[in-house]
């Protein structure tokens, strides 16, 4: 992320062709979330301070005047926070279905959200059950059966 980065001049514009060690962040491709889903929890609490501390000085740079390529930089870095945020919370959340699967309840966050109307409707089960009168009256009064001529 922040790694030294030998070659032509990053921040000398078009037609800087000196040669030195840069300390300046090295721009990097954009994070793929199927990469950071491979990573542990703590590697991607690291990739997150870096990438905040990133955030600061590109931030700092934009106050000081700094070149616009930094600017341009700060969007792609906070998308950058965004996906590893992401996946942290997407990981969070699939160990603890994990953990709630055989449970009797489910935390409300874990529930499937649908509509408060849906949510509220009678289950299938429910809606088939019968009252004791409604059931006898089924029982003794089936409904009749006709033979249609064709």
């Amino acid at each position: 992320l922040s790694a030294r980065y030998t070659g032509p001049c990053l921040e000398g514009g078009y037609n800087c062709s000196v040669n030195f060690v840069c300390t300046q962040p090295v721009a990097m491709a954009a994070l793929k979330p199927v990469e950071l889903r491979g990573k542990s929890k703590a590697e991607l609490l690291n990739q997150l301070k870096d990438l905040k501390t990133e955030l600061a000085t590109l931030r700092v740079a934009k106050v000081t005047g700094g070149a616009p390529n930094k600017l341009s930089k700060i969007k792609v870095v906070r998308l950058a926070i965004a996906r590893v945020n992401t996946v942290i919370s997407q990981t969070q959340k699939k160990q603890l279905r994990e953990a709630f699967k055989d449970k009797k309840y489910l935390p409300t966050d874990l529930r499937a959200k649908k509509t408060r109307a849906i949510r509220r409707q009678l289950t299938p089960r429910q809606k088939a059950l019968k009252t004791e009168k409604e059931a006898r009256r089924l029982r003794y009064f089936p409904q009749r059966k006709y033979a249609v001529k064709a």
